[in-house]
């Protein structure tokens, strides 16, 4: 569904994403993972067209890169942002409508169904302000508006920053869920043992690059990794 090819993102001077390859197949969850700074979200910003980047993407073989972000979302691509981003001065209903912004009137409704369905606490606090909201109910907000569009993939970037261990663990079966219906899932996380026992396949960033990748259950073996991203000697 997706490929990334020779991928680099500048800020001014610095070279955020250095070169990466990689690619995310249909029905499949993905995840890249990495310290603070290693260019996980970054590459997410240059897939959804926040960043301008080099290189190449392509998405269902069609190329996005040098496409403006709306156009991108209307092909089927949706990113959560990190940090929920939620409008906070709006109510939910009034966020889900932001997120369904490429769709007509008589579509939303049906739309919100779905996502009431999927998130009941969103339906019993529909008229609510978003910015009431806990961040673990935020953060479901925000999946919910990007599912809105009806994307083909979504993008997560650290959807378990700042929540409660319960509380993540609750978002991850909501993704599994997700991908079990048939969306293709791209996830950046630190959290990288609830991130790899999640995924299909996984990518190793270290500053800029891919230091590792293989099939998600043998980087969750791999003593590097077991060491470095999941805490153990």
């Amino acid at each position: 569904m997706l490929e990334v090819k020779n991928l680099n993102v500048f800020y001014g001077v610095i070279h955020a994403v250095k070169g990466i390859s990689f690619s995310v197949p249909d029905g499949k969850i993905v995840t890249l993972i990495g310290a603070n700074g290693a260019g996980k979200s970054s590459t997410l910003k240059a897939i959804a067209g926040l960043v301008r980047p080099k290189g190449s993407i392509l998405f269902k073989g069609k190329e996005i890169n040098k496409l403006p972000a709306h156009e991108i979302s209307k092909l089927g691509i949706a990113l959560v942002p990190e940090g929920r981003r939620v409008f906070v001065n709006l109510t939910i209903l009034e966020n889900l409508r932001m997120g369904g912004f490429n769709k007509k009137l008589s579509e939303l409704e049906p739309l919100y169904e779905k996502m009431f369905e999927l998130f009941p606490i969103l339906k019993e606090r529909a008229y609510q302000k978003a910015g009431t909201l806990s961040g673990g109910e935020q953060q479901m907000l925000a999946i919910a508006r990007a599912l809105m569009s009806e994307p083909e993939l979504l993008m997560l970037d650290e959807p378990s920053l700042g929540l409660a261990p319960l509380i993540v663990a609750e978002v991850f079966d909501i993704l599994k869920e997700l991908n079990n219906q048939g969306r293709t899932i791209l996830l950046v996380e630190q959290n990288a043992a609830q991130a790899l026992k999640l995924a299909d396949y996984g990518y190793v960033l270290e500053n800029g690059t891919i230091a590792l990748e293989g099939e998600a259950s043998g980087l969750l073996e791999n003593d590097e990794v077991r060491k470095r991203y999941l805490g153990e000697d």
